[in-house]
């Protein structure tokens, strides 16, 4: 039975797109800096496997004979958020930018919104999860104020101690504001950050939830389903689609987490697809404009490659790559507009070094022709780079 496996190492950029000026991005090249900024990569598995064919990188010398395809992605879709980035993947293609907001939540968001849930907003601003509890969370147990925030993503963050508002009333909340973000404010995702804890030890809970858009159907996960492969979303995968056309949905809180279930479930399915998401280099590392950790990430997950590897069945293909870049060496905590990097490997053979270059809807169209999906057509992007024998 064939079986598949997409890790998306998110924001882990694979150089500047022709139109990264328009973004104010076209120093950005989060994998080329980083290893300009450590001395070089230090990534000897993903070396073996052809890494370095997808990019000049210091460190990391090409592979002629390199097990996996190697290449990078170029998106048709508009802005530089994980939402669409991971949509395209699937074949949905954002020819508009959906919104995000640098300078807060205007006014014609915040009001109805406090109207509507009877509580007061603090915050309302660009920020790390687990800074602004720090920051506002003893005021939000005094007030009982909900504290939003947004990030880099197109996403409306909802924190809220546990002992103040109970779960239901902050989802039912996040529930009016998926209602309320509509036309212009569509944004990708709602979130709702439950945390607990004392001052200066806030911790968040695992009862986050995530209110996504809906990407539009039929894409790449839609026709596998209907093929009958089972697809499991590890990490923030559900999230991002809605649900839509993920038969399990595994929340993760780390990389190795993420990695521990995307093993177990490669030990025990026997046909179907397991997408992940390793977020560590953009959230933790990207975004906080620290190129030796976001190394250091890498590091680990190349660390774990070999055990990876070690649970592939003959004939498995694991496809290796990004949503958007992060560079942590330019300006500014934003995520950039960068080629996706793609390595793509079949257990049992050898891509010879192959190069592949296309766009990001390149790997749902592979994944849907391995795991026996109808064609397309001409009514979803992509093409795959790869199809079984």
């Amino acid at each position: 039975m064939a079986r598949a496996c997409v890790i998306v190492l998110d924001a882990v950029g694979a150089g500047a797109l022709p139109d990264a000026s328009r973004y104010g991005d076209e120093d950005a090249n989060t994998l080329g800096n980083v290893a300009r900024v450590v001395g070089g990569l230090d990534l000897p598995m993903l070396e073996a496997l052809g890494l370095g064919n997808v990019a000049p990188l210091e460190g990391c010398p090409s592979q002629p004979g390199a097990p996996a395809i190697a290449g990078r992605l170029a998106p048709r879709s508009a802005g530089k958020d994980s939402t669409s980035g991971h949509w395209e993947l699937m074949g949905v293609v954002t020819p508009q930018p959906l919104p995000t907001y640098p300078h807060g939540f205007p006014f014609e968001v915040i009001d109805p919104f406090m109207h509507r849930t009877a509580r007061g907003v603090l915050g309302n601003k660009v920020a790390s999860g687990t800074e602004i509890i720090q920051e506002l969370g003893e005021v939000q147990i005094e007030t009982g104020k909900w504290i939003v925030y947004t990030s880099s993503d197109s996403v409306f963050q909802l924190a809220a101690h546990e002992s103040v508002v109970p779960l239901d009333e902050l989802y039912e909340a996040c529930t009016f504001a998926r209602e309320l973000l509509t036309d212009k404010h569509k944004v990708g995702r709602v979130i709702a950050r439950p945390f607990s804890g004392e001052p200066g030890a806030f911790e968040r809970t695992p009862g986050r939830r995530d209110f996504a858009l809906e990407p539009r159907r039929p894409n790449y996960l839609t026709l596998v389903h209907e093929a009958g492969a089972k697809v499991y979303g590890v990490g923030k995968i559900g999230g991002i689609f809605a649900g839509c056309d993920i038969d399990e949905s595994i929340p993760t809180r780390s990389n190795a987490e993420g990695i521990a279930q995307t093993e177990r479930l490669l030990e025990q399915l026997e046909h179907g697809l397991v997408f992940t998401n390793l977020v560590d280099t953009d959230l933790l590392w990207g975004h906080r404009n620290d190129p030796v950790n976001f190394h250091r990430s890498l590091q680990d997950f190349d660390s774990r490659l070999p055990d990876l590897l070690a649970h592939l069945r003959e004939g498995d293909l694991l496809v290796l790559t990004s949503d958007h870049g992060c560079d942590p060496t330019t300006p500014g905590s934003d995520h950039t507009r960068e080629y996706e990097l793609l390595l793509a490997y079949v257990e049992g053979t050898n891509a010879a070094g192959r190069i592949h270059e296309g766009e990001p809807a390149d790997v749902g169209a592979t994944v849907n022709a391995w795991l026996g999906g109808r064609s397309p057509g001409r009514s979803l992007p992509g093409k795959p780079f790869v199809t079984p024998t």
